[in-house]
C-alpha cells in the first residue's frame, strides 16, 4: 500500500487480486467490493441483490489492520463462498454446502475476532460467556434474559474497567460512575 493511495482502495485491490487467484466458480464481473470503518464484530459480509444479481463483499478496514496479510485473505475466501452460494443458489449460510466449499478453497467456516469486546455477558451458572461490542438489550437489561444453556441468570461486565451488573439500575450506575471512561 502506498502513502497516496487511500486505505480503503487499497484493501479492495488487494482483495480483488486475491479473489482472482482462488479455485472458487464465482463470476468476479457480479461482485462489487466496499469497505466499513464501522463494523466491529465481523471481518467482512457478503449481501446480495437478487434484483441485480450483484454480490457486494464488505470488508472491514480495522480486521484488515489487525490481521497479517494471510488471515485477510482467508477472510476474502469465506466471503466468495458466500457469494458463490448467492450466484448459484440465490441464498448463503454457513451450513454444509458452505462448510464443503470453504475446505476446498481452504476458507474458515469463522473469522478470529480482531477487536477486543466492550462488554462480557456470561451466565452466572454455567461456563457460557459471549463478548459484546454494543450495549444491546441484554447487555443494558440482563435481569430480562436466561442463558440459553442452562437457564441461569446473566452478568455483564465493562471490559476496561471490570465493573460488573446483573440489572438495569447496575448498567445505569456503572455508566454514570464511569462517566468519560465509559
Amino acid at each position: 500500500m502506498t502513502a497516496d493511495v487511500p486505505v480503503e482502495e487499497a484493501i479492495i485491490a488487494e482483495a480483488r487480486v486475491h479473489a482472482r487467484s482462488v479455485d472458487i466458480d464465482v463470476d468476479l464481473e457480479r461482485v462489487e467490493w466496499a469497505v466499513s470503518s464501522r463494523a466491529r464484530r465481523r471481518a467482512g459480509a457478503c449481501r446480495w441483490d437478487a434484483e441485480r444479481e450483484i454480490a457486494t463483499i464488505v470488508l472491514t478496514r480495522q480486521a484488515y489492520e489487525a490481521y497479517d496479510p494471510e488471515a485477510f485473505a482467508a477472510v476474502v475466501r469465506h466471503e466468495l463462498v458466500h457469494a458463490w452460494e448467492f450466484q448459484r443458489f440465490g441464498e448463503s449460510g454457513h451450513g454444509p454446502r458452505f462448510r464443503e466449499q470453504a475446505a476446498r478453497i481452504d476458507a474458515p467456516r469463522h473469522c478470529e475476532a480482531f477487536a477486543r469486546p466492550r462488554y462480557v455477558l456470561r451466565c452466572l451458572d454455567c461456563d457460557w460467556r459471549a463478548g459484546r461490542h454494543r450495549a444491546s438489550k441484554p447487555v443494558r437489561t440482563p435481569e430480562r434474559y436466561r442463558c440459553g444453556s442452562c437457564g441461569g441468570d446473566y452478568e455483564v461486565e465493562h471490559v476496561d474497567s471490570g465493573r460488573t451488573w446483573t440489572c438495569a439500575s447496575g448498567y445505569g450506575g456503572t455508566k454514570s460512575a464511569l462517566d468519560n471512561r465509559w
